[in-house]
């Protein structure tokens, strides 16, 4: 997938005001358009003026637009970073461009506004979506956060800035990555005195430097001695929830899965916990080490590349 630079499909400066980007979409939608245009490729390019514009005119997807695109240019093989909108706050659920969108506007805003129903333009105000990350702990034990949240708004000269809020927020225990907490009150005000809208905060986990986590199961690896992994033992294994016992069978290899049932993320049944073992060699740095490591091949009648061997 290519990098689409909508700023350059319009020929506006990245610092345009709003005016500015509807009279350059104007200008090229009546040049391109196919009724009008004899050009061959009038009707590929009036669907990437309308794209362009889609983006460009909501200041909420132009300001996530302009932190993910301002370190790639036009062209550019492109995959969205992970989590590439965490923090930005967006209103409503979100329209797609006019006519087919691209594959590059799917994968930036295809599935915005995923999460709660759509606000009434009567009365009730709209929802507001935005993804947060927390930490594995915090969704094992639950927690009291702080979570700081970025909303685009016009300045007087029609130019897109960033408001920011923190709200309080509960995480409950259990919570897993793409679920979506309901702030009641926290969308839109209502018009008429109607009700306020919603703010649904969907889920996402900070990298852990120990812990992978999938759905409700969660896996660790755990580096093992050559005799450690042969013999068995016990040792003192990482759990989420703290240090744990945890017996290791002999003849255990590298990559066999050690299941702990019902120590994964708490729930309804709860996730089970893998730890993943992986068998390190001592380094052989000095003559004693060495002379360990001849004792053991002549111990053993070994050939790991023996394939006829079961």
């Amino acid at each position: 997938m290519k990098f689409k630079d909508y700023y350059e499909v319009l020929g506006v400066p990245r610092g345009a005001t709003q005016d500015e980007v509807k009279q350059a979409y104007r200008k090229l939608a009546r040049k391109f358009h196919p009724d009008v245009s004899k050009a061959t490729d009038a009707e590929a390019r009036f669907k990437e003026v309308g794209e362009a514009y889609a983006v460009l005119k909501d200041p909420e997807k132009r300001s996530a637009y302009d932190q993910v695109g301002s370190q790639w240019k036009s062209g550019q093989d492109f995959q969205p970073p992970p989590d590439w909108d965490a923090g930005f706050e967006f209103t409503g659920a979100g329209e797609g461009a006019d006519g087919d969108a691209s594959e590059f506007f799917e994968a930036l805003f295809g599935r915005r506004g995923a999460g709660g129903p759509r606000a009434s333009a009567r009365a009730r105000g709209r929802d507001h979506h935005a993804k947060v990350r927390i930490d594995l702990e915090d969704a094992f034990r639950g927690a009291r956060r702080s979570v700081s949240l970025r909303l685009p708004a016009l300045d007087p000269q029609g130019r897109v800035t960033m408001t920011e809020r923190t709200l309080e927020v509960t995480i409950p225990k259990g919570i897993r990555e793409g679920q979506h907490l309901r702030l009641a009150g926290q969308g839109d005000p209502g018009s008429r005195d109607g009700p306020p809208g919603d703010l649904y905060l969907e889920i996402a986990f900070n990298p852990h430097p120990r812990f992978r986590v999938e759905g409700r199961d969660v896996s660790v690896s755990l580096p093992l001695a050559p005799w450690e992994a042969a013999l068995g033992t016990s040792v003192t294994a990482p759990t989420p929830e703290g240090p744990g016992a945890l017996t290791i069978p002999p003849d255990s290899s590298s990559g066999r899965r050690l299941r702990l049932k019902g120590r994964g993320l708490p729930g309804t049944p709860p996730g089970d916990l893998f730890v993943v073992l992986e068998v390190v060699l001592p380094p052989a740095g000095t003559e004693k080490a060495q002379e360990a490591y001849r004792a053991m091949a002549a111990a053993f009648d070994f050939n790991p590349r023996d394939t006829d061997k079961e």
